[in-house]
């Protein structure tokens, strides 16, 4: 079992790994050009409450996470949110680039503090990080130097602002990319669409048993995160992983409603439900009539 610290404050983190305390307590930036980690406590396990975004630009290293990791063949990016545990490894190579730190409390008194929340990928897990191109290596390598520049700084009363305006644009630009290999990297996602498909026909014919199929379940059999699945389908598909089960469910109503003598109660248990209501509510939802009514349209119709 991985033995874990806990880090409340960016400064108990830094004494940790044998650096002196940050110019600013709530956001730190480590350029692993210029600073040397002590690895003395490699193989810890280190849980931190505050976020961290790594940025690996040009090497062959590794982020591990907990149990897990992720080899950097090209560069890229990974985030964390408060509460995940990060493992620190004694290779040398895992320390190039930059790791970015800020605390929540940095954002208190700025909106970033209840927007943060929509950027998905500090749920994503580690083998989900963000390749990219040398355009976009440019462009974040850009950003996180005018940070490092902005904490050199002498702190005023506008320091908070500018950080969290610069932190801002990191995130936005990084949503904008995660899109972009979303986008390029179709023909991967595809497979996987295709799978989640396979598997949520499976949970339907078995939900008379095991109940209404999740999102959760999804992204389990998938071995991706949650999240992760849910952005990915929202940007090829413009539908979130819940959206696809109540697609599904109401594809699998419409057959029994066509093709069997069921009643409407017996189907939403079929299907799942643990209350006829709930079925029927999710159905004229999605379909503008009721069970009863569409049922009766079909028979007309033929």
């Amino acid at each position: 079992m991985l033995h874990t610290l806990n880090f409340d404050t960016i400064t108990d983190l830094f004494q940790f790994m044998g650096l002196g305390a940050p110019a600013h307590p709530l956001i730190a930036l480590l350029n692993y050009d210029a600073v040397q980690v002590d690895l003395h406590n490699a193989g810890i396990g280190v849980t931190l409450d505050f976020y961290k975004i790594t940025f690996k630009k040009d090497f062959n290293g590794s982020m591990r996470y907990g149990p897990g990791s992720y080899i950097f063949k090209e560069g890229g990016m990974a985030f964390l949110a408060p509460g995940q545990i990060v493992q620190m490894t004694a290779e040398p190579g895992d320390y190039q680039g930059y790791a970015l730190y800020f605390h929540p409390d940095l954002l208190a008194n700025h909106d970033l503090a209840q927007r943060i929340h929509r950027y998905g990928f500090f749920d994503y897990s580690v083998a989900e990080a963000l390749f990219l191109s040398a355009d976009e290596k440019l462009t974040m390598e850009g950003l996180f130097q005018s940070i490092d520049v902005e904490l050199h700084n002498h702190i005023d009363q506008f320091s908070d602002d500018v950080l969290v305006s610069q932190l801002d644009l990191l995130l936005n630009h990084s949503n904008r990319f995660y899109s972009r290999q979303f986008q390029t990297r179709q023909g991967i996602y595809h497979e996987l669409i295709v799978r989640m498909g396979e598997r949520l026909a499976e949970r339907l014919d078995e939900a008379v048993i095991k109940g209404l199929p999740s999102p959760q379940d999804l992204a389990i059999h998938l071995n991706v995160s949650q999240r992760y699945l849910s952005d990915m389908l929202t940007s090829l598909t413009g539908k979130t992983t819940q959206q696809h089960i109540h697609l599904a469910l109401i594809n699998k109503a419409k057959v029994l409603l066509n093709h069997t003598s069921l009643t409407t109660a017996e189907i939403a248990y079929q299907l799942g439900f643990e209350h006829p209501q709930s079925f029927n509510k999710l159905f004229k939802q999605r379909t503008n009539v009721s069970p009863a009514q569409y049922r009766r349209q079909q028979i007309g119709a033929h």
